[in-house]
């Protein structure tokens, strides 16, 4: 059982070491093309206060994690599809850090760190 907690905090890591790293596109058009293609393919993970699951994915954690459902082939981080992290451990990762991946908290929305965390639980492995 503890090495399967070690890798899932690794890929939550890894998911929380994107979104820091790859952060702050200002370019909308090429987010609304990724949210639009992910909303095809996948649930809608949109929460109350707004936020897009898969378009915070795709302009925070894509570049490092591997998520078929939206596109993404990142080998820095572990791939999503393989560990299938639950909502509430890419939720305690994305906003905690660990394992390499830096805490989020603060530098993404309680609603944006929600709506990633459902896009990924339900997206992942499908």
């Amino acid at each position: 059982m503890r090495p399967r907690v070690w890798i899932l905090a690794a890929v939550l890591a890894a998911l929380v070491l994107a979104v820091a790293g790859c952060g702050g596109d200002d370019d909308e058009s090429g987010s609304a093309t990724t949210a639009t293609t992910a909303e095809t393919t996948t649930e809608d993970t949109t929460t109350e206060g707004g936020a897009d699951g898969a378009s915070v994915f795709a302009s925070n954690c894509g570049s490092c994690h591997t998520l078929a459902a939206a596109g993404t082939n990142g080998t820095t981080g572990p791939n999503l599809d393989d560990a299938q992290p639950d909502q509430a451990t890419v939720e305690e990762q994305v906003r905690n850090g660990g394992g390499g991946m830096p805490a989020f908290e603060g530098q993404l929305s309680d609603q944006e760190i929600e709506a990633v965390a459902e896009y990924v639980s339900e997206n992942a492995g499908s």
